[in-house]
């Protein structure tokens, strides 16, 4: 089991890495989402503002573990770095400490998240093994690929977990560790025997019937079936204690603890489940949150929550169906969907799921058993998320009040544009916007603007984003005019300052626009986070003092459209390293381009070449070298 403290990250993060100025943004995240965190044990998840996923632990209490990080000077360099780089932090709450042991096994499987050391080397999780196709099988670790004819059981968070459950089988069925070699050539019982840890099957001590039912009660053992093997050793216990032999009493004590260990695991990773997806509803206050958690041949590969719109007059069952149908229009749908409200039309849903799996897919709402518990466990932690959501959105709308007090809005804005441009002297330019609103971020009604003036001199950040607002403003004038479908802002933050301003409120009066509240963010002299300058039309720059909440409100907007236009730029940058100047020359196909490649050796010296160089290739035929040299020396 792992310890309750932080684990290290990979050591490929020196402490240099660490810039001592860097704005501790992520500290400032995970205080507000501890708030709302349960005193529960579950699984966490720190991710970045890309939604890369940072780290993923376990906790026996959420609140205590992930609010330990807040002692940020009691840590490693490496793991403020984490923090500080934290956007969001999610949980998952489970029935007990072991089940969050599994599920973070599963997810750090699955996502491979960088602070997460385990798994570095890429090692698989082991799990424990009866081989088939022997009379006396023995039980052993395993990693790596499965075969059909063995029978595995797991997966186990670490060798340690494996190996203490491989020391409770020997103890208990005394079933064979040695490899089949060894088994063959032996001619007396080994020491295992002697310990009463083995049968000894490999010298007779034991029938093959009576084997069979050693490593049957061990079957039971590993899937969690096994209440007749836990009550003979109950029974065994008291008898031993009841004739004072307290040792052999207090051995049978460890081995009921290690039966019930790992029969806590199976509420997690149930194996009879095999290929489906849990998926629950929770409604409250008007809001509802639908909770999806993904089994894959009995493992819980994650989960996820998501918040749909709907009228305050949809029924659950209309609610979950709605989202069901949608979900999978995009996903392919497992063999079995496990709900826990009544749908109006299952069985067309089932049929519609069918037909785009291509495969019989069922969808049931489990009434009792292993499945019932899914479902209620996924209701749960559909509760506790939209709990937080809520809690969430409550301080959101305190921020968007604050925002209202700081730019003298007369009600808090229920949508805040933020601009920014990214390029590397002056190429690939882009241009970004990001939305908020009292939800948070609005991450589909981003966009990006590919600059397009033909004349903008390299590295003009003014004129790009004055055609980044013209073409931003000049379309909500047309799709919107008169401003009823919520997509005009009530503030525009331009990030820069007072030059950048000026640009946007030349845009918005050309435009005819005089009623939008528009301000520029900039760095202060140092440009340290925390100094910034806040400048709007007719008052001097000002600056909010270093721990007012709305300015570390107002960093994270800024920093998220900065964020998302260098995304943008080094994807159109990427784009374009794969492409040529002779792309652009017309009637210039493949076979011509590599033989003037060829004979010129790059593409730059093509452009460069006099006409009569370019005859000179072979292949190209003075028309074709005319247009060649014409396309790059266009006045003559």
């Amino acid at each position: 089991m792992r310890p309750e403290t932080p684990s290290e990250p990979p050591s490929d993060t020196s402490p240099a890495d660490v810039e001592p100025e860097k704005p501790r943004a992520g500290l400032a995240v995970l205080a507000e989402f501890v708030k709302t965190f349960p005193q529960k044990p579950g699984v966490y998840r720190m991710s970045n503002a890309a939604g890369d996923v940072l780290y993923v632990g376990k906790a026996k209490n959420l609140k205590k573990r992930v609010g330990s990080y807040l002692n940020i000077e009691r840590m490693a360099l490496r793991l403020q770095r984490m923090v500080f780089d934290t956007h969001v932090c999610e949980v998952v709450i489970t029935h007990t400490e072991a089940e969050a042991l599994l599920l973070e096994s599963n997810l750090i499987k699955q996502l491979k998240p960088r602070y997460n050391i385990l798994l570095r080397d890429d090692k698989s999780f082991p799990y424990i093994m009866i081989p088939g196709g022997h009379p006396y099988p023995r039980i052993v670790k395993h990693r790596g690929a499965r075969q059909k004819d063995n029978e595995y059981f797991g997966p186990f968070a670490s060798a340690g977990a494996v190996n203490g459950t491989l020391a409770s089988l020997q103890k208990v069925f005394l079933l064979r560790s040695c490899t089949d070699t060894v088994f063959a050539n032996r001619a007396r019982p080994c020491l295992l025997y002697q310990i009463k840890r083995c049968a000894a099957p490999c010298v007779g001590k034991i029938t093959e019937s009576d084997y069979g039912v050693l490593l049957h009660q061990a079957r039971e053992f590993l899937t969690g079936d096994s209440r007749a093997v836990q009550a003979d050793l109950a029974r065994r216990m008291d008898e031993a204690a009841g004739a004072l032999q307290y040792e052999a009493a207090a051995e049978l004590r460890d081995r009921i603890r290690a039966m019930t260990a790992v029969q806590a695991h199976q509420d997690i990773n149930v194996q009879s489940l095999g290929e489906a997806d849990v998926v629950a509803l929770h409604r409250a206050g008007g809001h509802s949150c639908v909770q999806v958690f993904f089994f894959r041949g009995g493992q819980n590969f994650g989960n996820r929550a998501y918040f749909p719109f709907h009228a305050a007059d949809d029924s659950d069952g209309e609610i979950l169906e709605a989202f069901i149908g949608q979900f999978y229009a995009s996903a392919m749908p497992p063999r079995e969907v496990l709900v826990n409200v009544t749908l109006p039309n299952v069985e067309i849903l089932a049929e519609a799921l069918g037909i785009k799996a291509g495969r019989s897919v069922t969808v049931t709402q489990p009434q009792r058993g292993d499945r019932k518990k899914l479902v209620d466990h996924a209701a749960t932690n559909a509760r506790e998320a939209l709990q937080r959501r809520m809690a969430e959105n409550t301080a959101q709308r305190k921020l968007l009040e604050g925002t209202a007090e700081v730019f003298a809005l007369a009600t808090a804005p229920d949508r805040i544009e933020v601009y920014d441009n990214s390029h590397i002297s002056g190429t690939h330019m882009v241009g970004a916007m990001i939305v908020a609103g009292p939800g948070g971020l609005v991450k589909n009604a981003y966009r990006k603007f590919n600059i397009k003036t033909v004349d903008l001199a390299p590295g003009d950040d003014y004129g790009a984003m004055r055609e980044v607002l013209t073409r931003r403003f000049a379309r909500a004038q047309k799709e919107d005019p008169e401003r009823k479908l919520g997509t005009w802002p009530d503030l525009v933050l331009l990030d820069g300052g007072q030059g950048q301003l000026n640009a946007g409120l030349k845009v918005l009066a050309d435009l005819g626009i005089s009623d939008l509240c528009v301000a520029g963010i900039a760095k202060g002299p140092d440009r340290n986070a925390g100094r910034e300058q806040f400048f709007m039309p007719g008052k001097e720059p000002f600056m909010l003092p270093p721990n007012h909440p709305v300015l570390y409100f107002l960093q994270r907007l800024r920093d998220e459209a900065h964020r998302f236009a260098i995304s943008a730029h080094r994807a159109k940058r990427s784009k374009a390293i794969g492409q040529s100047l002779l792309d652009e020359v017309t009637g210039i196909g493949p076979e011509r381009k590599k033989a003037l490649l060829r004979h010129f050796g790059s593409a730059r010296d093509v452009a460069a070449a006099g006409l009569q160089d370019l005859r000179a290739v072979p292949g190209i035929s003075a028309a074709t070298a005319k247009k060649i040299y014409e396309h790059f020396h266009p006045d003559g």
